[in-house]
């Protein structure tokens, strides 16, 4: 691919941002959750341009946003109540459901499916942009495939610098992981991908089943984030669970240490102190999973900037946000899970 320009632009860009969409262009955009790298949905030449920067599989479907509810009918062939119910609880905000699509929606979008993934964003810049477009734009996050999702500019421009024509800049995004997508075509709903809802939110509302899906590795994913290594740094990854987890990040360091290799540790802030021989990435206060999703992508990405040779990482409790965390941390560790 040829190198251009990236323009940075500003929430009073919007018009320009819309503009490049309309052309056929692809657009990084801020969302409640992480930055996407949007086009214009209907378009397919436009669509391929995202696969080519991100340097993504084409067989990993993508997200369709919309600017509001009523937009989704034209691209689905039904929406059965009880999406209706999460829809209006939950939307605007970070839940994608995905339905049975229309014609209207290009396979490529869909990686082939009969079905499609949308959502509404919460994200004012993100909103206004697409009630600019009027049409709706599929995004996956902006960053390249495999590496740890945007959730600043500054992360967008590292990636895709020269790879798109413009970042629209909307500051640190806030939820930090991405939306929870919810397939809407089984009885009961299936969650594919934990996240800024919880499975405990929509167990209040809608049965939803959960566990691993057979063949996910191997099949054409429902959902993205649910095939390859995501979220990845450079660093090699562990993720260590279970009471025993500082001594074994301590003996595991020790030959990377005495090669003269970096070793980092993520944990919560009152387990520093347990690590004082690695290079400590604080988690938050323990227990804090808001402020963890938050800042989970900057902490993968500061990984690089430390230039580790190692992660360590202590894992969580995975009741309602600690899913989508741990979900997040086991792709970014490709499985390399050690339990204590």
């Amino acid at each position: 691919m040829d190198v251009m320009e990236t323009r940075i632009l500003t929430p009073n860009d919007i018009g320009e941002a819309a503009r490049l969409l309309a052309e056929g262009k692809v657009v990084a955009f801020p969302t409640e959750t992480v930055y996407g790298l949007g086009a214009n949905a209907l378009d397919p030449e436009a669509v391929e341009a995202i696969f080519k920067a991100k340097g993504r599989p084409q067989d990993n479907p993508l997200i369709v946003h919309v600017s509001d509810g009523r937009q989704v009918e034209a691209f689905v062939r039904e929406i059965p109540p009880q999406a209706r119910i999460l829809m209006d609880r939950f939307w605007p905000g970070p839940l994608t459901l995905v339905l049975k699509k229309t014609e209207l929606i290009p396979t490529v979008v869909t990686a082939g499916l009969q079905t499609v993934a949308v959502r509404v964003p919460d994200h004012p810049v993100a909103l206004a942009l697409l009630e600019d477009t009027g049409f709706p734009v599929a995004a996956p996050s902006a960053n390249l495939s495999g590496r740890p999702s945007p959730t600043r500019a500054e992360h967008v421009y590292a990636d895709l610098k020269g790879k798109v024509p413009a970042i629209l800049d909307g500051g640190e995004t806030g939820w930090g992981v991405e939306s929870t997508v919810l397939d809407c075509t089984t009885s009961p709903f299936r969650l594919l991908r934990p996240g800024g809802i919880t499975l405990e939110d929509l167990r209040s509302l809608v049965p939803v089943d959960y566990g691993d899906s057979p063949g996910e590795d191997t099949e054409i994913p429902r959902s993205p984030g649910m095939k390859y290594q995501h979220y990845a740094p450079e660093a090699e990854v562990y993720l260590v669970t279970g009471s025993g987890s500082g001594a074994r990040i301590l003996e595991l360091s020790e030959p990377y240490i005495q090669r003269g290799e970096g070793v980092g540790v993520m944990t919560w802030n009152e387990r520093t102190h347990l690590y004082p021989t690695l290079t400590v990435l604080p988690m938050g206060p323990a227990g804090d999973l808001e402020a963890l999703a938050h800042n989970l992508y900057h902490l993968l990405r500061e990984a690089d900037v430390l230039k580790l040779k190692v992660l360590f990482i202590e894992g969580v409790s995975e009741d309602h946000l600690g899913l989508a965390i741990m979900n997040r941390l086991r792709k970014a560790a490709n499985h390399r899970e050690i339990k204590t």
